[in-house]
């Protein structure tokens, strides 16, 4: 039976940002290779699992992809300037320990810290930061790093005590282990099931785009991640927390949920007997607009694991909230609509 907890620490391991996330999609492949029929990549990239049934097509999405940073500017010191790729709150990087795919490490720090006592925290910027790498020259960074080459978080999941996974890249990577999970639980559905491990979701949902595209679902469910209430630092009143079962979301900034598959949703859960939360999530958006509005377009909805600290090094999500999610999914794959 895969296990939430080892599996986050399997795909943190493979992690790469948007438009880099192949090595992840290749660990997911593999185990995900058990429990469909068939497997197949996008031309963008996108891993589709296929469960075959003779009735509609439902689409499963969770994104693969996770924020990172990129080296733009190599200064004669040896330090890095860099750019998003992704969402970041520049202030919250400040301090932040990094790694480079080849194994070199750096510390994230504040240009002219002196110069910042009287400014407000909110106003820095990533022009404001650059990555320390220990060199002291350009040639000696340049042995080590070149410009176009991605940093991550450099921090692993941790088990806490509370039943809570503390990891980078809960955002989206759970949800993943989500959709594994749920994968193994099926039986057989007369559903037609695509199980979608998406790119480029950071950048603009592109991943779920073309995957739509290519797959014409009749109806399409997201799997990610949402704020939760219970978070003080997030500054948002949800009635969303920790633990409490996954979401079942209502809208966010891209899109208003079809009513008709939150019913759906809600009918599977009420009959697995599985505890739900209503989300209205104020900021971002999820594949969940990419499957509705692409092509012909499908109704669509979004099942959302709560989390704290989202787009930090340092995510919590709950162990019970993953379980509970998984099932939800294989409820919603079994039923018929």
């Amino acid at each position: 039976m895969l296990n939430p907890f080892e599996l986050q620490c399997r795909l943190t391991a493979a992690a790469m940002p948007s438009g880099y996330e192949s090595p992840c999609g290749e660990v997911i492949a593999e185990i995900a290779r058990p429990f469909c029929d068939e497997q197949w990549y996008t031309p963008t990239g996108s891993l589709v699992c296929r469960k075959k049934g003779s009735g509609k097509k439902l689409m499963f999405a969770a994104h693969m992809d996770v924020i990172g940073l990129m080296v733009t500017y190599i200064s004669d010191d040896g330090y890095l300037s860099f750019t998003n790729v992704g969402g970041h709150q520049p202030a919250a990087l400040i301090h932040t320990t990094v790694r480079f795919q080849d194994g070199t490490r750096g510390i994230i720090r504040l240009r002219d810290q002196n110069d910042w006592a009287e400014k407000p925290v909110s106003s820095v910027t990533l022009r404001d930061l650059y990555i320390d790498i220990a060199a002291c020259s350009r040639e000696e960074a340049e042995n080590m790093v070149r410009v176009g080459d991605l940093a991550l978080f450099d921090t692993k999941p941790r088990q806490t005590g509370d039943g809570c996974i503390l990891t980078p890249y809960a955002d989206d990577l759970t949800a993943c282990c989500v959709l594994l999970m749920a994968m193994e639980q099926l039986g057989e559905s007369q559903n037609d099931l695509y199980f979608v491990f998406t790119v480029q979701e950071e950048v603009g949902l592109k991943g779920a785009m073309t995957a739509t595209a290519c797959i014409e679902p009749d109806m399409g469910i997201a799997v990610d991640g949402c704020y939760s209430g219970d978070d003080l630092a997030a500054d948002m009143e949800m009635p969303v927390r920790l633990g409490c079962g996954p979401t079942i979301k209502i809208k966010d900034q891209s899109v208003i949920c079809s009513p008709f598959v939150r019913a759906f949703m809600r009918t599977a859960a009420r009959e697995a007997g599985i505890a739900w939360q209503d989300e209205i999530l104020t900021a971002g958006g999820t594949d969940t607009a990419a499957i509705m509005h692409t092509s012909k377009g499908a109704p669509a909805g979004c099942m959302s694991l709560p989390m704290r600290n989202i787009h930090s090094p340092c995510e919590l999500v709950s162990i019970h909230d993953m379980e509970q999610g998984a099932r939800l999914i294989a409820a919603c794959a079994m039923q018929t609509f």
